[in-house]
Formats: C-alpha cells, sequence, structure tokens
C-alpha cells in the first residue's frame, strides 16, 4: 500500500532525533581511483540508496556530500553510498564504472541489495540517468535526479554560445579572455578572480548598478537578453564556459585537445552576434564522444524517475526537463517544477519538497501507482509542517522546449 502520509512525520521526527541504531560507515578508493563511502544502519532494509554529487572542479579525494536526505533514509533503514567519480568536472566518461565499483565493494561488505535507488542533483543528475541506462549496479527500481542536466552534451552547445556571444560584446580591453571555444588558453591560466574581473569590467555585473556606467548597462542587457539568463548567473556561467569548458576539452582523459560543440549555423536571433560571432566545427569523433558521454537515450527499463527542477535555474536550465520527457516513457518519469521567486542553482528546494519526491518515488515501486506533480505537492503539504517549506510545486507549470532557449545546431 502507498506510505501513509500520517506515518510521515514519526519517520522524519525519527530522523531529526536521531537514529535510534548505529551505522557503520565503508570506505575505499576504487581501482579507477574513485573515492567511496558507504553507511549501513544496523536495521538495514536490504536496500541502497546511491546519491550522486554535482559538478566540481576540485581535486578528486574523500567523499563528504552524502546527499541531503540521508537522515531520513539512513532512518528507513536504506544504506547510503556515494562515489566521488575519478574525474573532476565534466565525469560522465567513467561515473558508471566508478559506481559499479563502489556497489561491488559494497556488496563484498554487506550482501547484494534488494533493491537500488539513484539519486543526484546537477551533474549528478545526469550520473543518475547515465548509471540507469549503462551501469551494472543490480536491481535498481527507482531514481530520483533533482536540478539535473538530463539534455547531457547539449548543455556544452549553451556553454559555447556564452563563451563566444562574451567575444562579441566584451572582447577587447580589460574584458577580453583568451581561450574562445577551448574555454580557457593555457598559456595564460588566468584566475577565477581575473575572469570575474574582466567581465566586471564589460558588464559592471559585480558592482552596484548605480555605479555601471552607459556601456557597462549596454553590455550586460544585451548579453542577457542573448542568453536568456538572469543577471545574477552571469559569473556563474561564464565560469562554466571558461573554467569547465577548458576542462572538458583539454583534458587527456575526456577530449584531449579537440573541439566538440560547434556553432556553424547557428542562428541567434540577433543580426549583431550573427554577423561577428566566431564560428567553429566541431571534430566529429569529438562530437560522437561528446554524445556518448553522456546524452540519455531513454532506455530506463523499468525503473521509475521522479525528476525535479525549479523553474529559474540560470546554469542548469528548466528546459532539461523537456529533452529528458522526449526520450523517456511517459509512464516511467514524472517531472514536477518548483516555482522559486529568486534564480537558484540546487539550493533552492524545501525539505519538504525533497522528502514528498523521496517518499513518493517509494510509494510508485512499492505500489505501481505513478504520482503526478499535484499528488507530490500534495504530499509535500503534508509534509511541510515538521520537514519545513514551502511547497511551491506548480502542477500547471508548462516546460519550454530546449531549442528557445539554446539554440538548435
Amino acid at each position: 500500500m502507498r506510505r501513509s502520509l500520517l506515518a510521515l512525520p514519526m519517520l522524519l521526527a525519527a530522523a531529526v532525533l536521531g537514529p535510534a541504531f548505529a551505522d557503520t560507515e565503508i570506505s575505499g578508493q576504487g581501482a579507477g581511483g574513485g573515492y567511496y563511502k558507504i553507511v549501513v544502519p544496523d536495521n538495514w532494509n536490504n536496500k541502497l540508496v546511491i546519491w550522486n554529487h554535482g559538478f566540481s572542479l576540485d581535486p578528486v579525494g574523500p567523499v563528504e556530500d552524502m546527499g541531503p536526505l540521508i537522515d531520513i533514509q539512513l532512518a528507513e533503514g536504506f544504506a547510503v553510498a556515494a562515489s566521488s567519480y575519478r574525474l573532476a568536472g565534466w565525469a560522465v566518461f567513467d561515473t558508471s564504472d566508478d559506481l559499479e565499483e563502489m556497489v561491488d565493494a559494497f556488496i563484498a561488505d554487506s550482501g547484494a541489495p534488494d533493491e537500488i535507488y539513484l539519486y543526484g542533483a546537477s551533474l549528478g543528475g545526469l550520473v543518475t540517468a547515465a548509471a540507469i541506462e549503462q551501469a551494472d549496479l543490480g536491481n535498481v527500481v527507482g531514481a530520483f535526479p533533482i536540478c539535473g542536466a538530463l539534455a547531457g552534451s547539449r548543455n556544452w552547445d549553451a556553454g559555447l554560445d556564452f563563451r563566444l556571444i562574451y567575444d562579441v560584446y566584451c572582447g577587447k580591453g580589460a574584458s577580453k579572455i583568451a581561450g574562445g571555444p577551448f574555454g580557457l588558453d593555457p598559456s595564460t591560466a588566468p584566475t577565477v578572480e581575473e575572469v570575474a574581473a574582466a567581465v566586471n569590467a564589460c558588464t559592471g555585473v559585480l558592482q552596484p548598478e548605480a555605479t555601471r556606467t552607459k556601456k557597462q548597462k549596454k553590455n550586460l542587457k544585451k548579453l542577457l537578453k542573448v542568453m536568456q539568463i538572469p543577471e545574477s548567473f552571469l559569473t556563474t556561467d561564464m565560469g562554466f564556459s571558461t573554467f569547465a569548458m577548458a576542462d572538458l576539452v583539454s583534458h587527456p582523459a575526456k577530449l584531449g585537445g579537440k573541439l566538440a560543440v560547434g556553432n556553424e549555423n547557428v542562428d541567434y536571433g540577433n543580426k549583431k552576434v550573427n554577423r561577428k560571432i566566431q564560428r567553429v566545427k566541431p571534430k566529429k569523433k569529438s562530437a560522437k564522444q561528446l554524445r556518448k558521454n553522456y546524452t540519455p537515450n531513454g532506455n530506463v527499463g523499468d525503473v521509475k524517475i521522479i525528476s525535479m527542477h525549479t523553474d529559474k535555474d540560470g546554469l542548469v536550465i528548466v528546459e532539461n526537463e523537456s529533452e529528458y520527457a522526449e526520450v523517456v516513457p511517459a509512464d516511467h518519469l514524472t517531472t514536477a517544477i518548483v516555482v522559486e521567486a529568486e534564480a537558484t542553482h540546487c539550493v533552492g528546494f524545501t525539505p519538504a519538497e525533497l522528502t514528498a519526491g523521496w517518499i513518493e518515488l517509494q510509494a510508485w515501486v512499492n505500489t505501481g501507482e505513478q504520482p503526478d506533480a499535484e499528488r507530490l505537492q500534495a504530499s509535500c503539504i503534508a509534509l511541510e509542517p515538521i520537514a519545513g517549506g514551502p511547497c511551491r510545486i506548480d502542477p500547471a507549470f508548462e516546460i519550454p522546449d530546449m531549442d528557445g532557449r539554446i539554440r538548435p545546431r
């Protein structure tokens, strides 16, 4: 039967007060170099949750992030596991192997789980999608990607566009950033602070509006209009288009110096941009390699998936959900959009919203009854007094098509 909402406050209270049982921690490093950490409660229910963390360019090291729902999951009796991945940045070249190595370590210590759930945020949402489709983990029954980069490699089209559109308006003087479509020029090796200073010199985005010059205001307005991003995400997206792009293109375990995205025939809907933007052509083999690592194909088997996104995300835009819904069968995917007042990336969900997604996913697996966004909002409202709201899932939200934000190639 569906888990009774009357039982949820008791479950959440147990998670807040602390586990009634001791936990066993297992940590180590896989053959590929990825670190892992696994927490197994003494009241283990023979089920495993795998948390997949988001994008990070920090050096690979021991796992610290075990996911936002670990306390509830441990209180329910789930074991919880997380991998650092062997690669930083766009790590999906090897994440399925990393997760397989981690699950093998878990099985060697605790035995094979009866069921496996996957969830992750941002890049971790894509890691989750890739694992469903290609990893040999065991009996994966449910998945919960949140703010996921579920359009996969198409997100790099946006990264390239933003980088080259920036050069149209800001490619001179103190605003200039070397590297172009390759991200950053390794010979100059600018710091984060230097890139931010260049962006600010062009747009004034890091200073009070009243102190911006007329030229800065004009540049900022044009950039935001063409790229359709919130002002608060300008420097974040520039970081993705420079540091992250450079890592993707130059890393020997990724693209090895070859371009995998291009813009030869892209119409940007802006005469100046169309006329002045640098046009680049991707290497066919590299483009194929990037799509393979990873763009979802929708072969999800019997896995039930609830995907949750905020509507104003300026980095992993909500249109990722429309791309994912185009390939995953509707009877295996429920999408819920949280409408927020201010634009955020992966930090705008309330505990009640995330808990509702997790609880409803389990109910779907256990009963076969697929929840819709309206049901998720109702569950969230029931959880709000103890988990913490508000609840802002909009069942009527219509997810725009990706072509309206990321110009088709």
